[in-house]
């Protein structure tokens, strides 16, 4: 039995140490992998874009990413613009391959992409695409290409747009659980998927409303770059009439229909180079550590960045959530921080949490009243979301942003039947107090209880619509008028007065330091990105490559999934959009 124990002591201290030593080996190679080298740009080299990761406002550099089963890393949108500008200015970069197999990002992010394009343009390079498919969401960066190519065998799905909400309450009633919701506003469409089957008119007005908007601004876009009239673009779209590739070109959509041998040969005869000679490919990965061009003057003074990226959640939050108490402290230091002359905020956020969104709104509004807080509005900036941005100087849109939503809900779980009829369960209660037990989730509400309820979330409508009226120089009444949770396409926010102009990230920056009075400054991007060999250590052989396998074994079903997952912490009163 003596021995036992030793072999088994033995073996636990064996495992524990291989464990320690191996998290050791893992920390050098991801030091080896991070270290960056200078590339030496060839004369004409080709920057190839090929979207293989998500496009993200911000994404660290993360050497786990393949050990946690993701093979395809996040691409930030912030380092996307910077290298397609130093391009632009790069006398070796003859010209941008655009790889659109797959390209996963938002329709305000593609927006800020085509215009960082359309800006390298003027400097007389050229841009190719190519893709096996293509489809609105691709061809929103292809079209302004110099040449479209398509896989003669492949596709392209060129028919409009439509959306398909996904509802739960048909699977909450099987498993025996009801949500209660309490809210204000007849446009609220994000309890829908909680307590219907299908869209109500309010809802599905306003998902058409806000569709038609972008699509229309998708399809303007095309019409001009591929010189087609738009009425006859509509035509193609509505009646399907690309069925083919060939389709495709004859209705000049594409350029050419050719292989990856017969592109490269296009590209040759562009660069001007040999048959048999290679061609000089950079992707965006190896392109970044390439030296950009010395700008001249005194920066010593600041504009910043600050990125409020995903679900607005009470606490720290991390690189892909706002976290109301580390986004507010980022605004605070950028506040008194005197090199800071000014502010831009980038929010693409469909809100969360009503009292982490009040308390990072309580940080922009003391910031404005120091120094110019300029917003730019990413895919999303609803709810908790234009919350945030209401008292900023000015703020400005994407032309697809979705915003609004100024409206507030709280869903509360009532499980007494899953507890009762499904698992077997019951729960008995002893109070002190009429309403201590207010929230119980194994019973319904009472009367009473939904009006208290109601009366809180009438106090934080009225409060939201009170701090936009502040911020936007209105009254209550007019702000009440457009709120009522109905979400808004930019233009019409635009006219409604909820966005002061349709622009771009850089065009946010330029205001900036117009309205500091700088013209020599330099940008720095907050809150400083959570390190990946930190979080890795962190999670080690915990849930984070599990969810990577997840995400990779799911594809486009992920999002489903991260819903379902997510409905867990969507309990209390909220400011959120759920959109499509």
């Amino acid at each position: 039995m003596l021995q036992f124990f030793k072999y088994t002591l033995a073996t636990v201290v064996g495992l524990f140490l291989f464990g320690i030593l191996s998290v050791f080996i893992l920390i050098g190679i991801a030091s080896s992998m991070g270290k960056k080298s200078a590339v030496d740009v060839k004369a004409k080299t080709v920057l190839v874009l090929d979207f293989k990761g998500e496009v993200l406002e911000r994404a660290a550099d993360n050497p786990f990413a393949k050990l946690q089963g993701n093979d395809n890393t996040a691409i930030g949108l912030n380092q996307l613009l910077e290298n397609i500008k130093k391009a632009k200015d790069d006398a070796n970069i003859s010209g941008i391959m655009l790889d659109l197999s797959n390209v996963m990002a938002g329709a305000a992010t593609k927006d800020e992409i085509r215009s960082a394009l359309k800006d390298f343009q003027i400097s007389g390079k050229f841009i190719y695409s190519k893709a096996d498919y293509y489809y609105n969401g691709n061809y929103y960066l292809a079209s302004l290409s110099d040449k479209i190519f398509l896989t003669p065998t492949g596709e392209m799905l060129f028919n409009g747009t439509s959306a398909q909400p996904i509802f739960y309450k048909g699977m909450l009633d099987k498993i025996g659980v009801d949500i209660q919701v309490i809210r204000h506003g007849k446009f609220k469409g994000a309890v829908e998927p909680f307590i219907k089957e299908h869209l109500s008119e309010e809802n599905k007005l306003q998902i058409r409303k806000y569709k038609e908007a972008v699509y229309s601004n998708f399809m303007n876009y095309v019409a001009a770059d591929r010189k087609i009239a738009i009425d006859e673009l509509y035509s193609i779209a509505d009646q399907m009439k690309v069925r083919s590739p060939e389709d495709a070109k004859n209705l000049k959509l594409v350029d050419e229909l050719a292989y990856t041998d017969e592109i490269e040969k296009a590209v040759r005869e562009k660069l001007g180079i040999g048959e048999k000679e290679k061609i000089n490919y950079l992707n965006i990965s190896q392109y970044k550590n390439a030296p950009g061009k010395k700008k001249d003057g005194d920066y010593d003074s600041k504009i910043a960045v600050v990125y409020a990226q995903g679900e607005i959640q009470d606490g720290e939050g991390d690189n892909q959530t706002i976290g109301g108490d580390r986004l507010a402290e980022t605004i605070r230091k950028a506040r008194n921080d005197d090199k800071i002359k000014a502010i831009v905020l980038r929010i693409n956020s469909p809100g969360g949490s009503a009292l982490a969104s009040d308390i990072i709104w309580r940080e922009v509004k003391l910031a404005s009243e120091k120094k110019p807080v300029i917003v730019s509005m990413g895919d999303v900036a609803a709810s908790g979301g234009y919350y945030i941005a209401a008292p900023a100087t000015f703020i400005f849109a994407e032309p697809s942003t979705i915003t609004g939503s100024i409206g507030v809900f709280g869903l509360f779980p009532n499980m007494q039947k899953l507890y009762n009829e499904k698992l077997g369960l019951t729960v008995d209660t002893v109070k002190i107090g009429q309403y201590s037990d207010l929230g119980n989730v194994a019973r319904p509400f009472t009367e009473d209880e939904k009006a208290i309820l109601q009366s809180f979330i009438e106090r934080t409508y009225d409060n939201f619509i009170g701090r936009v009226a502040d911020g936007r120089h209105k009254n209550k009444a007019d702000i009440d008028s457009i709120a009522q949770g109905r979400v808004w396409a930019a233009s019409d926010a635009l006219n409604l007065g909820l966005v002061d102009k349709i622009g771009s990230l850089q065009d946010a920056i330029k205001l900036a330091a117009e309205r500091a009075n700088i013209t020599s400054y330099r940008i720095t991007e907050m809150p400083t990105l959570k390190d990946p060999l930190k979080e890795f250590i962190k999670n080690f052989g915990g849930d984070a490559s599990v969810k990577a396998a997840i995400k990779n074994e799911l594809g486009d079903q992920y999002s489903f999934y991260e819903q379902m997952r997510a409905m867990q912490h969507k309990q209390g009163i909220r400011m959120e959009l759920m959109w499509w």
